[in-house]
């Protein structure tokens, strides 16, 4: 990963998923990461968690952390 980038989550599809929608309406265009899918496009059989990660630009990370805060909150 460019070393421009955070990784602000780790975890779950579901999670992950609402966390990029939430910082795409704040005007943030996150990096996601799934290595699994990178491990199947690559056709290698691997045991992943399945986990995803989310990545922002660091210029943008104070705010991500907003975002990742108040979803937070609602659950």
């Amino acid at each position: 990963m460019d070393s421009n980038y955070t990784k602000i989550f780790s975890g779950n599809r579901f999670m992950a998923q609402r966390i990029e929608g939430k910082l795409k309406e704040s005007g943030i265009n996150p990096v996601i990461k799934d290595e699994s899918d990178s491990a199947r496009l690559a056709g290698f059989a691997a045991n992943v968690d399945g986990n995803l990660e989310v990545y922002v630009h660091h210029s943008e990370i104070d705010t991500a952390r907003q975002v990742i805060k108040q979803i937070k909150s609602e659950t």
